[in-house]
Parts: C-alpha cells; sequence; structure tokens
C-alpha cells in the first residue's frame, strides 16, 4: 500500500479523482467529513445511547455521542503527530502532492467522529440481542431461506458494519450517503472483511467484520481505490486495513480503557483510593506530585490523571505507529497498537478492574436485560409485519405497524435478506429512550 492512494480525496459516489494541490485551504475536504458526520440525524441519536451506563440520570456519564467526541479529539492528535512523522520520512507527500500533517489529523479525527455511528441502542448487548434474534429466536426461521453470509450477518449483527451501510447508503436525494472521503471510509472501516469466515485468523483486522453483503460492492470499490492488500482468498473477500485505521483504534481504546474507568469511579462503583493507584501506575513518569496534592476531591483528581494518562498513551501510540509503519504499509502488522504498549500491563489492570466492577456492575446488568426484551420485541414484531406484508396476508395489526414506520424504509424489496437487515437497521438507529418508547407502544402501554 501507499500514501498517494490511501490519501484520496475522491468522495463517495464521485467519478473523478480529486488533487490535494486543488483544495481549498479554508474547507479542506477532509475537513467536510467531519462536519457531515456531526450533522447527521444518525450521530445525533449517539447523545441518548448507552456508552457504558444504560439511561444514566447523571449528568456527567458518558453517552455515545460524548464518547465519540472525546474520540475524535484523541485520533486528531494521534493523526497530527503521525503525519508530521511520516512526511518527515516520506517528503514527497508534501513537496509533489501538498499534504500537510493536519491532513492526517482530520482524516483520523473524522473516522473517529464516527466509528459508533451504527451502533444499535443499549450498547453491546444490543448488537448481541440483535444478533440473538436471528441465532435463537423467532428470526431463525428465516435461516433457509438467505445465503450463509447474509444470515451471518444478521447473527451477529455488527454495529461496524451498519455504520458502513449509513456513511455510504444511497437514497433518493443522498446519492453516496454522507459522501465521505475514500481516505476518511478506510480509515473508519476496522474490520475490512466480510461476517465469513467467522475469526479465520488471529490478525486484528479479522476480530470482527465491517460490512453486510449489501455493501459488499461499495466496499470493493473503495478498497482498489485506496489500493487497500487483498487478503483471504477468492471465495472470501477480505482486506488489510487501511493504516490510520490503527490510529481510529488507538483513539478508541485509549478513550474507553481510561474514561470509562473515571466514569466507575465518580458512580462509585470503584474506590477512589483503589482505582487512583491504577492510573498513578501509568503516569509515574510524568505526574506532578506536588500539582496532586492539592488536589482536594475526587473529580479533580481522576481528571488531573486522566488528561497525563491519555497524553502517555497518544506519544506511545505514535512511536510504536511510526516504528512499524513499514509492516503496516505491507499489510503484515496484524496486532493494535496497544498491544505493542509498554503500559500494556497497566491498562489490562484498568480494563480488568472495569469490567469487573462497571460492565458487568447490577445496574448495567439489569438495563442490558431490559434492553434485550425491548429488542427483541421490536423485531418480532417489524419482521413479521414486513413479511406477512410482502407475502400478502397480513394483518390489520400488520397493517397499522407498517403505517408507523418511515416511508425512506425499502421493507418491500422482493429480497429477503435485504427486507430483514432494513428492519435491524432501522431499529439499530433508535436511541435507547425511543426503543423504549416504541416497544411500550406495540405492547399497549403508551396512548
Amino acid at each position: 500500500m501507499n500514501w498517494e492512494q490511501l490519501l484520496s480525496l475522491k468522495r463517495f459516489g464521485d467519478t473523478n479523482k480529486r488533487l490535494r494541490q486543488e483544495q481549498d485551504e479554508t474547507r479542506l475536504g477532509f475537513e467536510v467529513d467531519y462536519d457531515r458526520v456531526i450533522f447527521s440525524s444518525e450521530f445525533r441519536s449517539l447523545q441518548d445511547k448507552t456508552q457504558v451506563i444504560p439511561l444514566s440520570q447523571t449528568d456527567f456519564v458518558h453517552t455515545r455521542l460524548t464518547h465519540s467526541l472525546e474520540v475524535s479529539v484523541v485520533g486528531r492528535s494521534l493523526g497530527r503527530k503521525v503525519g508530521q512523522k511520516v512526511l518527515e520520512k516520506h517528503p514527497h507527500l508534501q513537496e509533489i502532492h501538498g499534504y500537510l500533517p493536519n491532513d492526517f489529523g482530520a482524516i483520523v479525527a473524522s473516522a473517529a467522529l464516527a466509528h459508533d455511528i451504527g451502533n444499535p441502542p443499549f450498547g453491546h448487548s444490543g448488537e448481541k440481542a440483535i444478533g440473538e434474534f436471528f441465532k435463537s429466536g423467532k428470526g431463525k426461521q428465516y435461516k433457509a431461506n438467505l445465503l450463509d453470509k447474509e444470515y451471518q450477518d444478521l447473527c451477529d449483527f455488527e454495529g461496524n458494519a451498519n455504520g458502513f451501510k449509513i456513511v455510504t447508503q444511497s437514497r433518493a436525494g443522498r446519492e453516496g450517503g454522507l459522501r465521505l472521503s475514500y481516505a476518511t471510509l478506510g480509515a473508519f472501516t476496522k474490520y475490512p472483511k466480510e461476517s465469513l469466515p467467522k475469526k479465520p485468523t488471529n490478525n486484528i483486522a479479522d476480530k470482527k467484520y465491517g460490512f453486510f453483503q449489501s455493501e459488499k460492492e461499495a466496499f470493493i470499490d473503495l478498497a482498489k481505490e485506496l489500493g487497500l492488500q487483498k487478503r483471504g482468498d477468492a471465495k472470501n473477500l477480505s482486506f488489510s486495513r487501511h493504516p490510520l485505521t490503527f490510529l481510529v483504534e488507538a483513539a478508541d481504546d485509549i478513550c474507553y480503557t481510561i474514561i470509562d474507568f473515571e466514569d466507575g469511579i465518580n458512580l462509585g462503583l470503584i474506590e477512589e483510593e483503589y482505582a487512583l493507584e491504577y492510573l498513578i501506575n501509568l503516569v509515574r513518569q510524568t505526574i506532578n506530585t506536588k500539582k496532586y496534592h492539592q488536589l482536594t476531591n475526587t473529580k479533580d483528581r481522576v481528571s488531573y490523571l486522566r488528561a497525563l494518562a491519555i497524553n502517555t498513551l497518544i506519544n506511545e501510540a505514535v512511536d510504536i505507529f511510526m516504528k512499524n509503519e513499514e509492516a503496516i504499509l505491507e499489510g503484515s502488522f496484524n496486532i493494535s497498537l496497544l498491544d505493542k504498549s509498554q503500559y500494556e500491563a497497566q491498562i489490562n489492570d484498568i480494563i480488568k478492574l472495569s469490567v469487573e466492577k462497571v460492565y458487568q456492575s447490577k445496574e448495567v446488568v439489569d438495563k442490558e436485560i431490559a434492553g434485550y426484551q425491548v429488542l427483541n420485541a421490536l423485531l418480532e414484531t417489524y419482521t413479521k409485519a414486513v413479511n406477512n406484508t410482502f407475502q400478502g396476508n397480513a394483518s390489520n395489526y400488520d397493517t397499522l405497524i407498517l403505517k408507523g414506520l418511515p416511508t425512506i424504509l425499502d421493507l418491500d424489496s422482493s429480497n429477503l435478506y435485504e427486507r430483514l437487515l432494513n428492519v435491524c437497521h432501522y431499529v439499530s438507529s433508535f436511541s435507547d429512550s425511543e426503543a423504549i418508547i416504541q416497544y411500550k407502544k406495540i405492547r399497549g402501554f403508551s396512548f
């Protein structure tokens, strides 16, 4: 892979290339990507989607929206620092093509801003709930009429693939989806493969999948434009990651490791004295002890250590990226950046404590249970109404249900997979609160 192709400014839906030297420096194409994500309705819905604590009533616990904003800020710093070093190593990118360090920052920031845009309500349990509806619930009845990869898309419903669908999906008046640059779309795709085969290797790019069968051709076009390296065999589509994807992933890893931990402390799920020691172990080399001891409350102490920890891990990730840049471009680097970090033990300690005290806390588990019930009921009701209508045997109830669905949904496709996937896509667009409202409506609890 080469940087000239990887930094493509061509927009999804374009027929011609765009040159960096012809860009308006006051409104760079990669920065337009950021604007298009942040003004999209799908991004706005993240303000009421679970990050860790579902439906929290406190004002300082992160939602998917605040998490995404923070990941984009960290991603911008990572991109700019790496961009500066890449241009020093490959000066022709600046001298001939006109690329600047901020270009890298804008690409990573835009991709990071969108990284959770496809996540369903109720966090990762929402993905599992949708998948289990098809794997072991009422949705299992459709298996015989679907291709293996189509059925796997549904059984392992993936927020990353749904995000790719959102940002590329065309509809009337919105050709090319959000029409992001190919560079940003490439950096966005953490898992550039189909849903099958499932985890064929230990390569980080094979951990999940990045696009549904409905967007397969769109991804092939993207990979060709960017020059992504083909992996796998002729039957199974798989590519090496866009190099900047490693920075998007690192930004996400840094934020959820440190900031989810911070939420756990502020909520009282993790004891302050115990927790602060974990953070201090990560920043021992940079902490200003005098300043730290002047801080008089938990929130300020945690905030100070959080800032130091994020800065430490940003610099660490940049160093690891540059030390492995050639392997990354060759497609032979197959782990996340922080897996090679000198702070791996400290990071793992923090994650382990977060899993035990936060992710598996009673508050989280109870609301995930409720989320399963809500999504299962919505999927059962909508899929039944859509398919009964297609087959010509809709009940009056089915007809009423369909009247409440948006007209932009393609629910009368002759393709069963597309009908089912579009129902999942619609349900996943709900915020946590909207999912509950719709659940109450179909259960007759709301008038």
